[in-house]
């Protein structure tokens, strides 16, 4: 192994023929799981693949789906995951694989058709542990249209390098990620009692231990984003709080970005409780005019979410403009909430409650 500037490390060196496994987590995806699995196995494969299934207690038919594809294809691989947890199951499903790259991909994700070549080809010229490309959000109703979008926008998800960097290199973290058994086994699998959030600090501790996360803009993942507004604000809720409890556990070592939202939410709160005193005469004269400035940034915000809105980047329809007006503050004020309450108490028993129930994505 050799180790390059800065004390990092090399990745094991492994053929492209040695195969590669592909793990996937599934609940409640049979609208369109049967997609997602064609996207995997039409990968270009240089080796053996195989697609390990980690099943959720789903409750629309997902299992039934997934033991026929899987009589179908003897590269489908089913372990159950009765924990529902993500983490867990990707555990389970890494477990259950017997090749040393192992390939994240997702049920409402699709890969682009060269993905997996091309990521093997990066890992090999890097000697990175772990791979990642852009998330390109997609949509075909208004509303999804618009989260999809935000997703896109720096201004939406905080400008993390996989929502729309544009420069190949070492990265924070890795959207889904093509990664080395090897190091997996070293600094150990996915965190499990870490319900969301489990990527982010999976890559911290690959890092930690001195090597490469690396991110290639040229590989590309479409995310089927949630298609309602009260999954879209249970989903970052949920997402927030578990963040907060990422940052009870590791401080500093997050990005400044996560913190803007709950800062808006608090700035919010403050507003309000200023101007319910300044209407009722509590507070008035020089304290009051003082006071006021806390009006300033969200002042700031809403221009800013009405420019973006009204311009290019927030569609072409006044249905699009409209639902984008109104995804930025779901997206930054649910998000912002769940951090709050994860920092004060921890995430807890916190779920993702968005992905339950008998549809969550849409089919093109």
């Amino acid at each position: 192994m050799h180790v390059h500037e800065a004390g990092r490390r090399d990745a094991p060196a492994t053929p492209d023929s040695a195969g590669v496994t592909f793990v996937m987590p599934v609940l409640n995806e049979r609208a369109y799981l049967e997609r997602a699995v064609r996207t995997v196995l039409d990968q270009d494969v240089p080796g053996p693949a195989e697609l390990i299934l980690a099943l959720g207690p789903s409750s629309d038919g997902t299992t039934e789906l997934a033991q026929r594809m899987a009589s179908e294809d003897s590269r489908i691989v089913l372990v159950d995951n009765p924990a529902a947890d993500i983490p867990v199951g990707l555990n389970l499903a890494i477990r259950a694989g017997s090749h040393p790259t192992i390939v994240r991909v997702d049920a409402h994700s699709e890969l682009s058709a060269d993905y997996t070549r091309r990521a093997l080809g990066v890992l090999a010229r890097t000697r990175a542990a772990n791979v990642g490309g852009v998330m390109r959000a997609d949509g075909r109703t208004p509303f999804q249209r618009s989260v999809a979008r935000a997703y896109n926008s720096p201004i939406g998800l905080g400008g993390g390098a996989y929502h729309g960097g544009t420069r190949e290199g070492e990265a924070e973290s890795a959207y889904l990620g093509v990664m080395r058994r090897a190091v997996l086994d070293e600094v150990g699998l996915f965190d499990e009692s870490i319900r969301r959030g489990e990527d982010w600090e999976l890559n911290l501790r690959i890092r930690r231990a001195g090597y490469r996360v690396w991110f290639d803009p040229a590989l590309s993942v479409t995310y089927w984003p949630r298609e309602s507004w009260v999954r879209l604000a249970r989903q970052f809720r949920a997402t927030g709080a578990w963040r907060g409890e990422l940052v009870r556990r590791y401080g500093r070592r997050n990005s400044l970005r996560f913190f803007a939202p709950p800062i808006l939410l608090l700035a919010l709160v403050a507003a309000i409780v200023i101007g319910v005193l300044q209407l009722t005469g509590i507070v008035i004269g020089w304290w009051s005019l003082v006071l006021s400035v806390v009006y300033l940034p969200l002042l700031a915000y809403v221009l800013l979410v009405l420019v973006v809105a009204i311009g290019p980047s927030g569609g072409t329809g006044w249905r699009d403009k409209l639902w984008m007006a109104a995804v930025l503050p779901t997206m930054h004020l649910s998000w912002g909430f769940g951090f709050l309450v994860g920092v004060a108490r921890g995430a807890r028993d916190t779920v993702d409650t968005s992905r339950l129930g008998d549809r969550n994505t849409p089919l093109p």
